[in-house]
C-alpha cells in the first residue's frame, strides 16, 4: 500500500501495519508521519523502542539479531532503522532483504529513507521493503498547493488569511516547510485566533524561502502563471540561490541541460538527452513558443554566461542566468540591469 504523508496524517490508521517504510524530500512531512506513526504505536501498547541509525560502519548484525531477538520485557515493541543516506551498501541491502522475508513478531518495523531516486527504487531492498511494507511518501509542496496548505495550517490554531496574505505567505516561504511551519507557530503566538491581515504578515513574516536550481526548472515549465508573475518568481529564486551560496556553474549546467532537450525535442540538434516521459508534456508546450533562431541565441546566451562566471566576462551572471530562464521557459524577462544603464 502507497500514500503521501499528507493522506497519512489526515486519515491515520487506528492500528498499524508490521511494516512501514518513510520515504521523500520533503523534511516536514516525513518527520511529521514517523512522529504520528509513533504516537499510534504507543497508545496501541508498542512501549517499547530500538533505534539503529545505518551509517559508515553500522553493524547489520544488531538488525538481524533484534529480528532474532524476543521483546526484552516481553512487551510489544517499535523498531526504527534509520538510513540517512538511502544507500546500505551491499551487507545491508541484504539484511534488509532478509528481514523482510521473516518480519518478527508483536513488533512494527519503521524505515525511514531519504528521497529515493529512480534508480534507489530499482534496487532488490527497495523492491524487498515496498513488497511488504505500508510505504508512505514525503512529497513536496509545490507552489501552486502552498497556500491551501498553509491555510490548513493556520486553521489548525483557529487563524486565517484572505487570498493575498496568503499568496504573500507563501512566497516569502516556498521551498522551505520546517521554517514555514515555525512562522505559522510564531503568527499563533503573536495574533489572537481569526483572520490575519497582509499588513500582519508583512511586518512579522521573515523571508525564509529556500529554492535549488532544478525547482527553478519546474517553475520555467510550471503553466497557468501570467508571464509577468512567472518572471518575476525565477527572479525571486534566482536572488534567493545567490543569497544561500548556491554554485553559478551548476545552475547554468542545469538551465542548459534542459536547453539542450529543447532543442533535441524541436529537431535542431541530435546532442542533448531525451526528456523524462514525467516531464516531455510540459516541455513540448513550451517547445511551441520557440523557433531555431529563438534556441540557438539562447545557447549562444549560455556561453556568455560561462565567461561571465569564468571572470572573462564583466556582466553580472546572476542577472543573466534569470534573463536565460525566462527565455527557455518562453516568458519576457524584466530589462536586466545592464540593459538599463545603457538605455540611460
Amino acid at each position: 500500500m502507497r500514500q503521501t504523508a499528507e493522506q497519512f496524517l489526515e486519515r491515520p490508521p487506528k492500528s498499524l501495519a508490521p511494516l512501514y517504510v518513510i520515504h521523500g524530500a520533503e523534511p516536514l512531512a516525513a518527520l511529521e508521519a514517523a512522529d504520528c506513526l509513533r504516537d499510534i504505536a504507543r497508545k496501541t501498547g508498542y512501549a517499547e523502542r530500538e533505534v539503529f541509525i545505518a551509517e559508515s560502519g553500522f553493524d547489520w548484525g544488531k538488525l538481524t539479531g533484534a529480528s532474532n531477538a524476543l521483546s526484552l520485557f516481553a512487551t510489544l515493541r517499535l523498531i526504527e532503522v534509520r538510513i540517512p543516506t538511502g544507500k546500505p551498501g551491499k551487507e545491508g541491502s541484504a539484511a534488509i532483504e532478509a528481514y523482510c522475508q521473516r518480519l518478527p513478531g508483536d513488533t512494527i518495523t519503521l524505515f525511514l529513507l531519504p528521497e529515493m531516486d529512480w534508480q534507489g527504487k530499482q534496487t532488490k531492498w527497495f523492491s524487498a521493503l515496498e513488497a511488504k511494507a505500508a510505504a508512505i511518501e514525503a512529497m513536496p509542496v509545490d507552489r501552486s498547493q502552498l497556500p491551501r496548505w498553509l491555510a490548513h495550517r493556520l486553521s489548525r490554531q483557529q487563524q486565517s488569511a484572505n487570498a493575498s496574505a496568503l499568496a504573500f505567505l507563501a512566497d516569502r516561504v516556498e521551498g522551505n516547510l520546517l521554517a514555514a511551519q515555525q512562522e505559522i507557530k510564531k503568527l499563533g503566538l503573536l495574533c489572537p485566533p481569526g483572520e490575519i491581515s497582509l499588513k500582519v504578515l508583512e511586518d512579522s513574516v521573515t523571508n525564509v524561502s529556500r529554492f535549488n536550481p532544478f525547482q527553478l526548472v519546474a517553475a520555467m515549465y510550471e503553466a497557468g502563471d501570467q508571464d509577468t508573475t512567472k518572471a518575476a518568481r525565477m527572479y525571486r529564486m534566482l536572488d534567493g540561490m545567490k543569497a544561500e551560496g548556491e554554485a553559478p556553474p551548476l545552475i547554468l549546467w542545469v538551465l542548459t541541460t534542459e536547453l539542450r532537450m529543447l532543442m533535441r525535442l524541436c529537431g535542431f540538434t541530435r546532442g542533448g538527452r531525451p526528456p523524462h516521459p514525467s516531464k516531455a508534456r510540459a516541455l513540448e508546450q513550451v517547445s511551441r513558443k520557440h523557433t531555431k533562431k529563438s534556441l540557438t541565441a539562447l545557447n549562444i546566451q549560455a556561453a556568455k554566461i560561462d565567461r561571465m562566471i569564468k571572470g572573462l566576462d564583466s556582466n553580472d551572471p546572476w542577472d543573466a542566468l534569470a534573463q536565460l530562464a525566462c527565455g527557455i521557459g518562453g516568458v519576457r524577462a524584466p530589462m536586466s540591469a545592464a540593459a538599463k544603464r545603457r538605455a540611460a
